[in-house]
């Protein structure tokens, strides 16, 4: 392995130094018109040591960026603000299944795989995940309308509330989950 003594030399290999009037060899890079981003790496400039210390002593990262994204730009966790799905604590994946429910494990994977993609129903309109959980929740199937929503929804609440068990908390968290749910679907697209 060679060592070189300057960091950053790329065999020029027939490449000119960019610099106007420079016949040196371009061997080292630097930032050219288009800036990286998620198209690709950008262009680079090319010129020989001596215009590559020139261009470095009167680069401005920052120019014309305004105040607000020079100081995002600075952040030490810039580009770390959102979870990608790899480094999420979930892996992009919701929730274990519950084993118990399936006799099978296969199938508690492949349901879990359909509730991941959207469902469409026969009105056209896509279902999330979250939504079919709540359809499931209120047992209701995936072409409901919104009169069976409130019909299955008051008709779960009278069946689990206290009042109607006679102060009986033990269906607190079942009515829970269905309040959730119905507030959840009476928002989504399909029911509006």
């Amino acid at each position: 392995m060679s060592h070189d003594r300057f960091h950053g030399r790329h065999e020029a290999r027939g490449r000119r130094c960019d610099a106007p009037g420079c016949e040196e060899p371009g061997e080292f890079r630097a930032p050219g018109a288009r800036r990286p981003g998620f198209d690709g790496p950008g262009e680079y400039r090319w010129f020989c040591l001596d215009h590559v210390r020139a261009f470095n002593a009167g680069y401005d990262f920052f120019a014309g960026m305004t105040p607000e994204e020079i100081f995002q730009a600075q952040s030490p966790v810039h580009g770390w603000e959102r979870e990608t799905r790899a480094f999420s604590p979930t892996a992009g994946i919701d929730s274990a299944p519950r084993w118990a429910d399936f006799a099978d494990p296969l199938e508690a994977i492949s349901a879990r795989a359909r509730m991941r993609k959207p469902a469409e129903r026969k009105d056209g309109h896509a279902l999330t995940g979250e939504e079919r959980r709540a359809l499931d929740v209120l047992g209701l199937p995936l072409d409901s309308d919104r009169r069976a929503l409130r019909q299955r929804y008051s008709d779960l609440v009278r069946r689990y509330h206290p009042d109607r068990n006679g102060g009986d908390r033990t269906y607190e968290t079942r009515l829970q989950g269905v309040v959730e749910a119905y507030q959840l679907l009476k928002r989504a697209r399909a029911f509006a």
